[in-house]
């Protein structure tokens, strides 16, 4: 079995009790109407009913997206207890953590070969472990299977009958290789094995002439077991024949019901890459505003359509993050004092698995300080974690709060959906959903809850990344 201690850091989360909506009325005045959002206190409350999406894509190659704790979820509430915000922000925090090191590592490789330069002891991969899923048929016949999509991993795993070490409870029955028709073992000397190494940061191992993965994250969570390949379902019309994925017969950690892991990022073992000729290296997703509600994950291109902005992908942060160039921002409609450079120091990469957008404390500091500044009417409360811009709402029945607008490379100016600005803790304990990294050296990242609603579009032959709003609910 390889070793699962040769990997690195991460746990992610995300699970969102309190989301709000948007309210046109009662602005006081046309700049207010510009400039604002009106959220009506009611929008607080999580609804018990789930409430699916109907904008979006009706086309082959689209699934269905759910927030796992959501009344849209399968995800049986025995089986996962729902996180509560302190939790889902300490386990953001250690995913950002995860991806910094995962990209010092990567560094440190292409600039110290043959030099003194120590490395760290782990290196491996980041996981998405919170809040949103897809689920996939795999296998002959189909058994369908619950996996959180994540576009900073790249290896997609299941579990796998007869977990010859250990399996963590999942809602659905777990896979059994040996019950399909189309299920084959890669050989330890295939070249497929190999490119383990740079999709899970771990050098495979070999059983038996038949090739291992393993993968750790932060949280010491990990998943081992035989590479294989297998027949892959998205939709009746849209199957993938010998798909690479790891098929785990040990695994352990709060991977919360979900069968495992579906991987979007940029690695040759990604399922962008592997059904390259049948989508192109392009697919989309929307995630719901809420968790009583859907949105989608579409593989090929036509989502958006004329309203998608783009910017280009960058280079600067490797070949396994989608990497972007964040030019400025604006707080109700005015523009922050923040140089481009702040931004080019830090550089910036979009992922769907980390929570809360973290930006360089100059940047975070101007952000914090405008948005303060358009919100005195309303009472400051205590920090929420890493959210130190909060309110106490209990006394309003409606709240009015700024646009915040980023400003991309390209000249894509994208603003962020009202659900995507507050992140709430009870009407009590409302934040702003921005936090800082500890330096302005550490690398930016755009969060899952500023992208709610909107179509995010990843054209990776193009070199670029679109945004279209009003993608789904």
């Amino acid at each position: 079995m390889a070793s699962s201690n040769s990997l690195l850091l991460l746990l992610s989360s995300c699970s969102l009790f309190f989301v709000l909506a948007v309210s046109r009325k009662g602005f006081a005045s046309e700049d207010e109407a510009h400039h604002y959002h009106t959220l009506q206190q009611s929008s607080f409350i999580p609804s018990s009913i789930c409430n699916p999406s109907t904008i979006g894509p009706k086309k082959s190659g689209s699934l269905e997206v759910v927030h796992k704790h959501g009344p849209c979820s399968k995800m049986s509430q025995d089986m996962v207890q729902p996180l509560n915000v302190e939790q889902i922000l300490t386990q953001d925090q250690s995913r950002v953590d995860s991806i910094r090191a995962r990209l010092a590592v990567n560094t440190a490789k292409k600039d110290a070969l043959g030099s003194k330069t120590t490395l760290p002891a782990k290196s491996g991969s980041t996981i998405g472990s919170g809040n949103y899923i897809v689920t996939v048929g795999l296998g002959t016949p189909k058994k369908d299977l619950s996996l959180i999509f994540d576009t900073g991993s790249d290896l997609t795993w299941t579990q796998c009958q007869p977990c010859a070490r250990s399996c963590y409870s999942q809602q659905e029955p777990i896979f059994a290789p040996s019950s399909s028709t189309t299920y084959t073992n890669i050989s330890c000397v295939s070249t497929d094995c190999s490119d383990l190494t740079s999709a899970t940061g771990n050098t495979p191992g070999c059983s038996s002439s038949t090739c291992i993965y393993g993968i750790q994250y932060g949280d010491q969570s990990f998943s081992v077991g035989f590479f294989g390949k297998e027949k892959l379902t998205l939709t009746s019309k849209d199957v993938i024949d010998g798909f690479y994925f790891g098929c785990g017969q040990n695994n352990q950690g709060l991977f919360g019901g979900s069968a495992g892991l579906l991987g979007l990022g940029r690695d040759k073992l990604s399922i962008v890459s592997q059904t390259a000729s049948k989508y192109g290296k392009v697919f989309s997703y929307c995630l719901p505003s809420r968790s009583s509600a859907t949105g989608y994950l579409t593989f090929g291109s036509g989502v958006g359509g004329s309203n998608v902005k783009y910017t280009p992908l960058s280079n600067s942060q490797g070949s396994s993050f989608y990497a972007l160039d964040l030019l400025g921002m604006s707080v109700g409609g005015t523009k922050l004092p923040i140089s481009s450079t702040v931004f080019q120091t830090s550089g910036m990469i979009i992922d769907s698995g980390t929570v809360i957008t973290r930006l360089p404390p100059t940047a975070y500091s101007a952000l914090s300080k405008t948005f303060r500044s358009q919100m005195t009417k309303y009472p400051l409360t205590k920090a929420l974690s890493i959210l130190d811009t909060c309110y106490d709402l209990s006394n309003f029945t409606s709240v009015l709060i700024p646009k915040i607008t980023m400003f991309w490379s390209g000249n894509a100016n994208v603003e962020i959906a009202s659900s995507g600005i507050l992140y709430a803790n009870g009407i009590q304990q409302v934040c702003l959903a921005f936090a800082p990294n500890g330096d302005d050296s550490d690398i930016g990242i755009f969060g899952n809850v500023q992208q709610k609603t909107t179509a995010v579009v990843y054209d990776v032959p193009g070199g670029k990344v679109g945004f279209a709003p009003g993608g789904c609910a």
